[in-house]
């Protein structure tokens, strides 16, 4: 049997988790903004396997449904605006990176007695 009620429960957490991290991302909280990922990484995995019962179980009433629906909303909304702050900094990543390696290389030309390229 499906325990709608926490079906609903779990994609309620998952709403606040993604408003949390919403809040994370326009403070540039990254570190905050990876550990509330990494909890709604887990509800989504519980998630997941409720709804696989779901899928097989009685169709459940219109007010569930428009509930589901409401949540799923809120986080795809949640996850776009998260997106308008996460992006400008995943787009620097690349630059970082290569800035690491350039040291990395450079402090390997120190140790070994070489003149930096840098």
């Amino acid at each position: 049997m499906v325990d709608y009620r926490h079906i609903l429960d779990t994609y309620g957490s998952i709403s606040i988790l993604s408003g949390e991290m919403l809040k994370a991302a326009k403070s540039g909280d990254w570190e905050r903004l990876a550990e509330l990922e990494r909890d709604c990484r887990a509800l989504l995995d519980t998630l997941s396997r409720d709804d696989a019962g779901e899928r097989r179980a009685a169709r459940p009433d219109l007010g569930y449904i428009q509930r589901k629906y409401e949540l799923i909303r809120k986080v795809l909304a949640d996850d776009a605006q998260i997106r308008r702050y996460t992006e400008p900094w995943m787009d620097k990543l690349p630059f970082f990176q290569g800035a690491a390696r350039k040291e990395q290389s450079a402090l390997r030309h120190s140790d070994s007695g070489c003149r930096s390229p840098v």
